[in-house]
């Protein structure tokens, strides 16, 4: 992976607003270790499929184990620690 992880979140903040059709949320106002799904980010379980999509298209990544998901999906922190242990 060529990036950095500190340009790793941004770019992550970025698509989840542009894919995800967050139209009250701006990329810089996710904080990194915001919870992405209930009262942080407000993501549902069909924004989690998404997600899903986002990581295998962007990254190369499949989560097909949803308990890993789950821990995977908390926050842009640990999304972004997924990737850059996971990513080519």
């Amino acid at each position: 992976m060529d990036k950095n992880i500190g340009e790793l979140k941004q770019e992550l903040k970025r698509l989840l607003v542009e894919h995800l059709a967050l139209e009250d949320i701006a990329p810089e106002e996710i904080e990194d270790d915001m919870p992405l799904f209930g009262d942080g980010v407000g993501l549902d379980s069909l924004d989690g499929v998404e997600v899903v999509v986002l990581l295998q298209r962007h990254y190369g990544l499949d989560v097909k184990d949803m308990q890993k998901g789950q821990e995977i999906f908390q926050s842009i922190n640990t999304l972004a620690d997924y990737i850059m242990k996971n990513a080519d």
